[in-house]
This record gives C-alpha cells, sequence and structure tokens, in this order.
C-alpha cells in the first residue's frame, strides 16, 4: 500500500470519528432524556436564562428549528441550473444559524472576539442576547416562542414591518416552535428540572 493511499485512508478515519461534538442528541422529542444526554447543552442553557432571562423551554425549541441541534449545521448550497453551485443560501451557521453580521454584532457588543457560534454555550448566550433586545425593541415577552421566532427569523426591522405576514409557510413554522416550546416547557417541569 503506498504512504498516499495509508495517509489518505488514515485522514478519512480520523474524520469519520471527529464528529462527536457536533452530534445532535439521539431524542429531540423528549426533554428529559435530551438533558440526561447532553447535559452540557442544559447548562449552556440555563446560563443564558440566568444572565438574559429568556426560558430554556425557548431556546430549545429555536434552536431544535435552526439546527436540530447539530452545531456546524449550515444552510444547502443554491445551484443555477439546477447542477452548478452558486454558494450557500445565506451565511447562517452552527446551533443558532446567526448570520455572520449579526454574529459579529453580537461578539463586539458583548466582548466576545473568540465566541464561536458551533459552541452551544456561545450559541445560547447569542439567543439570550438577541431575544433579550427583541423584548427590548419590540416588546415581544421572552416566553412568546412564536413571535421572539418570528423577529428571530425575520430580523427585528422585518418584524416591525410584518414580513412574515406575506410568508405562510413561516407563520406554519412559527407555530410549530410555538408548540413545541409548549411541549419542552411541560417535559422540563414533569422531570423536575
Amino acid at each position: 500500500m503506498s504512504r498516499l493511499l495509508r495517509a489518505t485512508l488514515v485522514l478519512l478515519l480520523l474524520a469519520s470519528c471527529g464528529g462527536g461534538r457536533q452530534s445532535a442528541p439521539r431524542n429531540l422529542d423528549d426533554a428529559c432524556a435530551f438533558i440526561d444526554e447532553k447535559p452540557q447543552y442544559y447548562s449552556a442553557m440555563r446560563a443564558a436564562e440566568r444572565k438574559w432571562g429568556v426560558p430554556i423551554y425557548v431556546q430549545m425549541a429555536a434552536i431544535h428549528q435552526e439546527s436540530k441541534f447539530i452545531g456546524n449545521a449550515k444552510t444547502p448550497h443554491q445551484f443555477a441550473l439546477g447542477v452548478i453551485p452558486m454558494g450557500r443560501q445565506s451565511s447562517a451557521y452552527g446551533y443558532s444559524q446567526a448570520l455572520d453580521g449579526t454574529w459579529d454584532e453580537y461578539r463586539e457588543d458583548q466582548g466576545r472576539r473568540n465566541a464561536k457560534r458551533d459552541r452551544i454555550g456561545d450559541a445560547t448566550d447569542f439567543m439570550g442576547w438577541y431575544m433579550t433586545g427583541t423584548y427590548a425593541k419590540l416588546g415581544i415577552p421572552m416566553d412568546d416562542a412564536r413571535n421572539q421566532y418570528l423577529a428571530y427569523h425575520e430580523g427585528r426591522s422585518g418584524y416591525a414591518r410584518g414580513s412574515y405576514r406575506d410568508k405562510p409557510w413561516l407563520m406554519d413554522v412559527a407555530d410549530r416552535v410555538q408548540s413545541r416550546a409548549d411541549m419542552y416547557q411541560t417535559q422540563l417541569i414533569l422531570c423536575d428540572r
């Protein structure tokens, strides 16, 4: 076996083992099992709740919708004529699917230059920061997962203009985010969290 082939096989083997930190919990529909499997996620969300006031169940529902808790999630590629790659749909990345510009604004505002979108603690802190700003600017309560999500998806200016009203699919998504938040809230009470 040639050195190049051996090196390639070793790299492929290592690459296949490297995704554990980025992988989602096995059961995204059971908050208690989720927390038992990924206690560091619960700790990160609890810290964001203490700092910013955004309930854990709202954070969980929003992150579920944005990335299904996959830390290195990216938007799909766009293709011209169905086959020519044109790049990604947006710069959204990580657990929170934060856009480059909004993430940079957060890091500057919070003095967190080393914050990364693929670290759960940074992503939940970002979400808390963003949703707190949404409450301050638009008056959307922290426990209103539906409208917080709409403002998160459309941006605060888009939400204020009502851009979501022309997107029935997005309103359906926001309703599902609220339903998931309600489910997580009940489950967290039952598992005494």
